[in-house]
Parts: C-alpha cells; structure tokens; sequence
C-alpha cells in the first residue's frame, strides 16, 4: 500500500476508518461517491437501470467460476487411474510451495512484484496462479491494488485483449468500488454512485456491467423506502403520488447478510423476553395448585409449563434445560470449565417489586432510571458520556444483587479497568473486553447451546461496534437475554462498515434512557459544548484546557512536542508516558509520522536496530481495524519484537506483523478511541481542515482526563466544522430492515 493511502485519515494501518476521498481515488467535496448530482442523461440512465433491477429482485445465479487445476476443459472430472490413486498428495507445505512459486510467476509476467504472490495466495486459495491467468483483474481483490494497476496488470498478462470494457474487468470493479466504500463506513452505496465510480475509471457501458454483476450474484441488490428528510426532497420532485420514493442500494453479500442477521438478533432477543414474577405472585399461584408440592417444579402451580418455564433463568431460551445453563464466575476461570460446572438450575427470575427496590437503592436518578428500563425490557440503548458509565456500574451490581447472571463488556482493558473500578468494594468484578468475552478468553462461559451464560449483557462504547462485529454479539445470545447498549452518540462511529448504534438510536425500536449525568470540569464543558454544535472558551483556572496556535504544520509539532516533553510535566506533573497527541492522519505536515519522529528524536533517540524501533520505543500495535494495542519495546530477536503492553502483559510481534506495528506517542483519533490518558495534545495542522468533523472533535477533546492542549494550525476550518459538519455521512440498511420487522414504539 502506498505511503499516500496510509497518510489518510483512519486508513487501514492506523486501526481506523480510511479518508473519504471517492471510491475512484479522486476527492469528492461532499464525501459520497459521485461528488454531487447526477446529470440529467445519468439520471436516466440509473433510473432505468434501477426498475431492472427491480425486477430482477434479490435472485441472482452463481456467476461463472473457473474449473479447479484438477479438472478437464469441459469441467468434468477426469477418470480415476490405478496410477493416480497410487500416487501420493503433495504434502501440504509443498502444496503451498508450489502454489507461492506458481502465483510469483504469473504476477512476475504481469510486471507486478512477487513479492505479492504470499498474499494472492491468502486472498484467491492456492488455485491462484490460474485464477490470475484466467481473470488478471482478480489481482484488485488484492489488499493494496489499485485499478489502474490492475489494469498494468491485465495488458501485461493480455495483451492488446486487455480492453476497458473487458467484463472480467466490471466484475471486479464493481466489487472493489463497495470495498472503498465498506472502509468509509458504508455497507451499502447508492446505485447511481456505483454507476459514477465506474465512470471515473473509465468503464464504457456501466450501466450494463451493473446489471450482468447483479444477475450473477456478485453483489446483492436492494430496494429501500427513503423516509424522512430524503424522501420528502425525492417526493417533491416526483409525479407518482401513490408510490413511495425508494432508492435502489447495492451491497457486498457479508455486509448485507451482516445488517439482516444483526436485525434479526435484535428482534429475537425482544421477541422472547420474558419478564420475571414477584415471589408473592408466584406463591398465590402455587397454592392455587392440585399437589404443587409434589411437582417439585418452580413456583407457579398448574400454569408453570406455560407461564414460568421461560422465566425460570431469565435470558435462557424456553425449551433450554439445565445442561443448557451455566453458572457465574470470574474472568480468570475458563469457558471451558465454567460450562462444565453449570449443572443444575438457577433461581427464577426477579420480579417488578424486586427491580423497583433495586432502582430506588441506585446511587443516582439516571442510574435509577436505567435500572427501571432493564427492568421491562430485553434491548435498552443508554446514552451519555464519560460519567455516564457510573450508571452502567450501577446497573451491574443491582442485576448481580437480584441473582441474575450478569457482565459488562468494555472496547479496551483500560475501559475494563475503569469501569471494575467505579463497582462498590466487594462487588464481583464481571467487566470484561469484548474481544475477550466473544472468544471466550474472559466472561461466563457458554451454555450447551453455545450462547453465552447470561441474564444480562450491558455492552459499553457501543457506538464502536460495526455491523458485523454487533451480529456476532447478537448471535451469541440466547432467546429473552437483557441486552444494553451503552455509549455516547456523539463519539466517532465504528471503523468498520455501519453505524450500529446511531441506526438503533434512530429506529426507535427499544426504550431510551439519557443520562443526565454531566462530565465535570473545563473539559466536560467543552466537549459538551461541541457535542452542541458549539465552540465556546471555558474558564480552565487551573490550566485544564490550553490552546496555542501555529502558523504552518512544522510549528504545529514542535510545540506539541514541547508540550510532551516539557511544558506539561513541568507545569502539570503529569509525565510524558501520560500523555497522547492526537492528530487527524499519519501523513501530512503534522501526521502522526512527523509527530512519533519528533518525539522519539527527545524522548528515546536511537538507530531503530529493531526494524526501525528500539528498546523503551513507545508503540502501538493494530492486530485488526479499530483495535490498538499501546505497548513499549522490550527488546527484539529473529522471533520479533517483544512488547511490554499497556494492561501489563507481554507479547511478541513476529516480522510477518512487523507492518501493524507504529510508534505510539502519537495516535490518530479514530486508533484512540475507548482510551483516555491523564494529557491529551490534540493538534490539528493548517492540512487537515477539509476532514474535520464535530464528531472528531468531540472524540478528540474527550480523549483527556486532567489536561486538554490545542495545537491549532486550521484557523477558521476548526469552529466551521463544530457548527457545520456533524459526522461524514454512511449508507447503511439496518433501520430499515428494523423498521420493517419490529414498529417504532419508543
């Protein structure tokens, strides 16, 4: 990948979203696709091909695939020989071998580097040589590979046979133009933006090349109802009174299967709920009972297979039995065994009187409130921001006091450790990382159907989930689990495909609760006051929020380096190794790049024996998009380097992963979310002012605890974005696959 393309921000090295340049490479003003209105010819041309599609609908045919290696020109399978079966397979490493050798030879042809031929293997299976041969533009599924090189490709493979309009060649742009669009957050693109991109990259017939990729099922194509705002504008200018406006979206099938089985998840979970019963109640009913005594079964007399199975562990499916439970314990016990020790049954579930007690003890009134939502619902989305997670706390420990199987997931340990921290002394300390509650590493462990063993799941930093990772949680619960959301809509969104959160929040499917719990301080008064749309100075008596200005990028770094290593722990007494700067991207006159290479310079000069790095080199390594791991080198050997991370453990980084490894004194604001650090030097260089956002500024802002340094080089760009620009907007389909499966009733 080139230096350019990791300069963006949040591109792909950096753990984050990538920038919202178009999906052809060129920038487009307004971040979608086209860059602005469609002309008239274009229009009718996307309207057309639209109402085929329409009628093509959501069946496709699998498109042609090329026969294996092993198989006749016809496709059939070749007859079986004494000899042949004698033989014996290649040994899976000369299989892979073979294949490396093969693919470097084919790409060699091409002109493009063999060095590639590692990851076509990965990418295409060890059929790729073949594959390449037979379709070169299969190179752009590539990580990296752009379409113009794709195309250097395809003329050095083809010849003059590699024309523009080649449908080998549509085949793979159009899935590669949902890619790009995939990194700027969308799971879906508009149909007349697909058919601009193609356009931009110089394809003759786009509209036909559309139509033959959805009839072979390359992508899966939707029509969707616009509702508010949009389509009040598309029904203006229309003549069709009785029709609603809809727009035609195309999507990569993992996405869009994604978003279907994310709604699907969420309905389930409301759909099965079952509330618990007071213990009165349920006695009432036994004593109403023939021989309730002897049954021997939960309280409930004659109506208990009907009304108190479902209830009788609250978030189990009805028809689990006791082999499908288990029971609580700490993080540090395993999965494994937690599972095995479930034997038995769990007390039935707490009733309203039981809830209200607990809501009435809550240590404030939106943690009240929130306790009182869990109370008669499965799905609760709660809002707030950093002081809001009390109330998550709050919630936990209520939930585990009425006996309920309940843990909190946290994006990141430090979010782990603060919030076991807000929990009264001597509760139980069930908060574990996501990442580790999904792989079971930490958590409950899993009951016998392979759902997580909770009642309850109240899942923080939600806003950070993207529609793939959120469908995973959903399928790993069980009928009538409690599930809460819980984040701060303002926050930057996931950096995957979707906007989880933001989609629930708008589809109105699950009661609501905003915290009305403030962030405290010069700094919580500012975020808020961006969060508003806002820009305003607070009175910071104590030096909480600082801002300086720079006249050009170069200055922007020296005095942000100044600051970390100098001003702040002087003045403040906070040390350097707490405090982050923060920037928009890793390129630039004041990226990331040119920040970590100005700090190490101070803080930790050296050769970078290390692949660049050295001992006491402060680092951050992203195992996968939206996912850093801060850590300090230790030392490194031919294994590769050893890291010290931030949560006190150790790991080894191999050679192989050495390019997901960067300097870490500096992080862009998306690689620093669900962090914050004691300081926070935010520095926003006179480059980045067509990428600022509200939404960046806020996270950006939030990310400090004590102590908010400014570095401001964007002149008027900055308070224009607070005012102006909200978020960059993102095609997704949850809600209205929500809409269309569950009433709005909040």
């Amino acid at each position: 990948m080139s230096d350019a393309e990791n300069s963006a921000p949040g591109g792909p090295a950096d753990g984050g979203r990538a920038d919202d340049s178009r999906a052809d490479g060129t920038p487009a003003q307004d971040g979608r696709a086209d860059g602005g209105p469609a002309q008239g010819g274009r229009a009718d041309t996307v309207a057309a091909l639209a109402e085929k599609i329409r009628a093509i609908g959501q069946q496709s045919t699998a498109g042609p695939d090329l026969p294996p290696a092993d198989r006749g020109a016809d496709g059939a399978e070749p007859a079986a020989t004494p000899d042949a079966s004698a033989r014996r397979a290649p040994k899976p490493d000369e299989q892979r071998a073979q294949a490396l050798r093969a693919t470097a030879e084919v790409l060699t042809a091409g002109g493009a580097p063999a060095d590639f031929a590692a990851a076509a293997v990965a990418e295409l299976g060890e059929g790729a040589a073949e594959l390449l041969r037979a379709d070169p533009w299969a190179v752009l599924a590539l990580p990296g590979v752009r379409p113009e090189q794709a195309d250097g490709f395809a003329r050095g493979l083809l010849g003059a046979g590699a024309g523009p309009g080649d449908e080998r060649r549509a085949r793979a742009l159009v899935p590669w133009l949902l890619e790009q669009a995939a990194l700027r957050g969308d799971s879906a693109v508009e149909i007349g933006e697909v058919a601009a991109g193609l356009e931009r990259l110089g394809l003759p017939e786009p509209a036909t090349a559309l139509q033959a990729v959805v009839v072979d099922g390359l992508v899966m194509p939707f029509q969707d109802e616009l509702t508010g705002p949009e389509a009040r504008a598309t029904a203006a200018g229309s003549d069709d009174d009785d029709e609603p406006p809809t727009r035609t979206l195309l999507a990569l099938e993992r996405l869009a299967l994604a978003e279907e089985s994310l709604a699907d998840g969420l309905v389930r979970v409301m759909s099965t709920f079952v509330p618990g019963e007071d213990a009165a109640d349920g006695a009432e009913d036994a004593e109403g009972g023939e021989d309730a005594a002897d049954a021997e079964a939960p309280e409930g007399g004659e109506d208990t297979e009907t009304e108190t199975e479902p209830a009788t562990a609250a978030g189990a499916a009805p028809d689990d039995g006791p082999d499908a439970e288990a029971g609580t314990g700490s993080g540090a016990e395993t999965a494994g065994g937690l599972a095995e020790a479930a034997v038995g049954s769990t007390p039935p579930a707490p009733g309203p009187a039981a809830w209200e007690a607990a809501a009435t003890a809550a240590p404030s009134s939106s943690a009240t409130a929130l306790v009182r939502a869990v109370a008669d619902s499965a799905l609760v989305a709660h809002t707030g921001g950093e002081a809001s997670r009390a109330e998550a706390a709050a919630l936990l420990h209520a939930a585990q006091g009425l006996g309920l199987r309940a843990w909190a997931a946290t994006w990141t340990d430090q979010g782990r450790q603060s919030l076991a921290g807000l929990l009264p002394a001597g509760a139980a300390p069930d908060v574990a990382t996501l990442a580790d509650l999904l792989s079971g590493t930490a958590g409950p462990g899993r009951a016998g159907d392979g759902t997580l063993a909770l009642d309850l799941l109240i899942v923080l930093d939600a806003p950070l989930l993207d529609a793939e990772l959120a469908a995973t949680l959903l399928e790993s619960l069980a009928d009538g689990t409690r599930l809460v959301l819980s984040g701060d809509p303002g926050q930057l969104w996931s950096a995957g495909p979707g906007r989880f959160f933001a989609d629930l929040l708008a589809a109105k499917v699950c009661p609501v609760v905003a915290s009305r719990t403030p962030d405290f301080g010069p700094i919580g008064e500012l975020v808020s006051s961006v969060g508003i749309g806002e820009l305003q100075p607070v009175d910071a008596p104590d030096k909480e929020v600082v801002i300086l200005t720079a006249k050009d990028g170069a200055e922007a770094v020296h005095r942000a380096v100044q600051l970390l290593t100098d001003s702040i722990p002087r003045a403040l007494g906070i040390p350097a190794e707490q405090v982050v700067l923060l920037t928009p991207g890793h390129g630039g006159s004041a990226g990331t790049r040119a920040l970590n290479a100005a700090a190490k310079a101070r803080l930790n000069p050296g050769p970078g024996r290390f692949g660049g790095f050295d001992p006491g080199d402060r680092v951050v390594h992203s195992p996968a998009p939206g996912v850093i791991r801060p850590g300090r080198v230790l030392d490194g050997d031919a294994t590769g380097l050893h890291l010290e991370l931030s949560d006190g453990t150790r790991s080894t980084v191999a050679p192989a992963e050495a390019a997901k490894l960067r300097h870490g004194w500096a992080l862009t604001v998306h690689q620093a979310v669900g962090r914050r650090w004691p300081g926070a030097v935010v520095v926003l260089p006179d480059d980045a002012g067509a990428g600022l956002t509200r939404q960046w500024v806020y996270t950006a802002f939030g990310r400090a605890e004590r102590h908010l340094s400014v570095v401001h080089a964007a002149g008027p760009a900055l308070p224009q974005a607070v005012a102006e620009r909200p978020a960059r907007p993102r095609t997704t389909r949850l809600r209205t696959i929500l809409a269309e499966n569950a009433a709005p009733a909040y």
